[in-house]
């Protein structure tokens, strides 16, 4: 997962891409514990999506214009258009299946 704390970066990749966003901290257990098997699952299931990690306490302007404000938040789009977030208790599996639809639409055109 690229680290990425300029919002005009994550915007061009945002709108030219198909990326997930993990919204955490460094102080934040659960951000951490996840991170491991959000990149797994990714890399086995989604391999053409890029993983980036924001950490609101080193960039809250971002999570601010994210609508972050609590921990952890996940977040993909596909070109700009948000296909999935999820906020502080989620599941992987129900994570995976909300992306599969769109993901394999994208990646069929």
């Amino acid at each position: 997962m690229q680290l990425i704390t300029d919002i005009n970066l994550l915007n061009d990749i945002k709108s030219n891409s198909a990326v997930f966003i993990l919204f955490g901290g460094s102080h934040c257990s659960i951000c951490q514990s996840i991170r491991p098997l959000l990149v797994s699952m990714l890399e086995q299931q989604f391999p053409d999506m890029t993983a980036v990690y924001v950490d609101c306490e080193k960039s809250p302007d971002i999570c601010a214009q994210h609508s972050v404000f609590s921990l952890p938040v996940v977040q993909a789009y596909i070109e700009g258009m948000k296909i999935a977030e999820e906020v502080r208790a989620f599941g992987i599996k129900q994570l995976a299946q909300t992306i599969e639809r769109p993901y394999s639409m994208w990646k069929s055109q």
